[in-house]
């Protein structure tokens, strides 16, 4: 039978022979990405090791490291947990405009960057709707960066989540509440286990989105040196200053630390599918 079936899915594929389209995905991938990606690192070698240090090290890039990865940390560590909280919501209860709630989830997403952070500096600001009634400053500083990556990376967390809950057997739950459990306890030991994965997929790319965000920022940021510039707007300023070298320089940084993460994210996709398939 295992025989049978493997040949039956290889005379009914609809796509072209493995070799064909092992070549078409590799010449697609090359050409759109990896091409780009490597004029990076072809500019960045054409300075000397001392440049590359100088240029990725000096006070004010490794202050904009500090706030992009702190930032960017601690924004998709709210995510993670108000991400579970609204697909907790979204997947387990019936509620009027159930629907609409959804779809808003959705919004930045869809919601062009520069409109977010606008959106964001007109809510946020000393005179703004909210920020006139807070006796501390959001917009102009760090934790306006902060405001700008929940917002961008919240949905990350709800998709990532909201499928999982939902195949999540509830037959699970009766079980354990048939031997006493209580409603923590059974979350904590039977549900927390299953959505791990997801969560920490979900963290990882919220994390990563926001580590490259750019126009929803640089609206509330005030785009200080040393206290609220954040990385990919320091690339921008050397390349506006025709500091392509410098600028390729603090790309590829950043580019190596959106590898690692992303293998980071496929390594717990991996993961998840395996420990999902295993119960």
């Amino acid at each position: 039978m295992p025989i049978l079936s493997r040949t039956l899915l290889k005379r009914h594929s609809v796509l072209p022979g493995f070799d064909l389209a092992l070549g078409f995905a590799l010449l697609y991938l090359s050409l759109i990405v990896l091409v780009p990606l490597s004029a990076v690192f072809l500019k960045t070698f054409s300075l000397s090791w001392a440049d590359f240090l100088a240029a990725t090290t000096s006070p004010r890039v490794m202050a904009s490291y500090r706030i992009t990865f702190g930032a960017s940390l601690l924004a998709a560590l709210v995510n993670a947990l108000f991400g579970l909280v609204t697909a907790w919501v979204l997947v387990r209860y019936e509620f009027p405009f159930k629907r609409l709630v959804d779809a808003v989830v959705d919004l930045p997403f869809a919601l062009p960057t520069a409109v977010a952070g606008i959106a964001l500096t007109t809510l946020w600001a000393e005179n703004g709707w909210l920020g006139q009634w807070l006796p501390f400053k959001v917009s102009y500083t760090p934790l306006g960066i902060w405001v700008a990556l929940v917002f961008i990376g919240l949905p990350f967390v709800v998709r990532t989540l909201q499928p999982v809950l939902e195949d999540v057997d509830r037959g699970l739950e009766e079980a354990a509440a048939t031997l006493g459990a209580s409603r923590w306890q059974i979350f904590m030991k039977v549900i927390l286990p299953i959505l791990i994965p997801a969560l920490l997929a979900g963290f990882a790319l919220a994390f990563a989105r926001a580590l490259g965000e750019y126009g929803s920022v640089i609206f509330i940021a005030g785009n200080m040196p040393m206290i609220s510039e954040i990385t990919p707007l320091l690339i921008v300023t050397k390349l506006e200053q025709y500091d392509y070298a410098g600028a390729t320089a603090i790309a590829a940084v950043m580019l190596v630390a959106s590898f690692l993460l992303l293998l980071l994210i496929n390594t717990l996709q991996a993961w998840s599918h395996k420990r999902q398939g295993g119960l």
